[in-house]
Formats: C-alpha cells, structure tokens, sequence
C-alpha cells in the first residue's frame, strides 16, 4: 500500500531529529523509507563525506516508528513513543554512507507479543543490501508509559 502520509505524521520525533526523508510504503506488515545522504543530516562527518555507518541502526529503527505510527494512524491514535530495547547482528558493509546516496530503508514486521516486537531490517543501496540487522522494540501501554514516566512500577 503506499502511502500518502508524511514522516513528521507518523513519528514521536521533531526536527532534527527526523532522519529519514520520505515514506515510500507501508502496510500491515513492512515499511520502506529512503533518505539521502547529504551535508544537512544532523549525523553528516565531513570528514567521512558521509553519515557514519552505526546510524543505520537508527535509520531502521525510525523506519520501524514509521511503521509504528502508521498502525496507529488507522485507529485514529497518536503516533506512540516506543524504545528501541536492542539489535541483533548489526552488519554495516561500509564505514558511512556517502555524500549523496540514496538509501532505501526496509523494516519487515516479524513477531509481536505484549508490546514487544521483532523487526527484520534492511538499508539498500542502488539495490544492493549494504546493512542489516533484527531489532527489538518495545511500545507501552499509555497507562505503562505514565507509570514508567512518574518512576514507578506496578
């Protein structure tokens, strides 16, 4: 299904801090965004002429937000405030993303249970797989959410 909703819909995130570009397709069970690399991204190394390879991870998980978002967006909801619990087996096959390229950011929805879920990811470029990695996350109830806000537990 693509989609005609924008990013800044769809994440708990506010510039800077929205990475990605655009949202290209989202469904009940995948999401794909891109973005390019370019001198205006928050994480850009001049040095590197590129955005660092470990942002990939947070590429895909503002992907999984996206995702995230969308299935709220269908009941009417907020988009949720979610946390990234962990990634698995992280493999970036270059050291930044260069000036320029335009990534292709794909997170397939896996397993969820109890707010809990399981993402296999993907960032492409020019069709090549150039990372990957399985991410963790985890989206509270807004009663859990409060009480994890307030500090307690119950």
């Amino acid at each position: 299904m693509s989609s005609q909703l924008q990013l800044h819909e769809l994440l708990p995130h506010e510039a800077p801090m929205i990475l990605l570009d655009t949202l290209i397709d989202v469904g009940d069970m995948h999401v794909h965004c891109q973005v390019t690399s370019s001198e205006s991204s928050l994480f850009f190394d001049k040095n590197m002429n590129g955005i660092p390879g470990w942002v990939g991870i947070e590429l895909m998980a503002q992907s999984v937000a996206a995702w995230s978002g969308y299935q709220a967006s269908k009941e009417n909801k907020a988009p949720p405030i979610g946390f990234l619990l962990g990634s698995r087996r992280y493999k970036c096959d270059t050291p930044s993303f260069p000036a320029g390229a335009l990534l292709d950011v794909h997170a397939n929805h896996v397993m969820e249970s109890n707010g809990m879920a399981v993402f296999a990811c993907t960032i492409e470029h020019e069709g090549k797989e150039i990372a990957s990695a399985q991410l963790n996350a985890y989206v509270p109830s807004e009663e859990k959410l409060q009480q994890m806000l307030k500090g307690t537990s119950q």
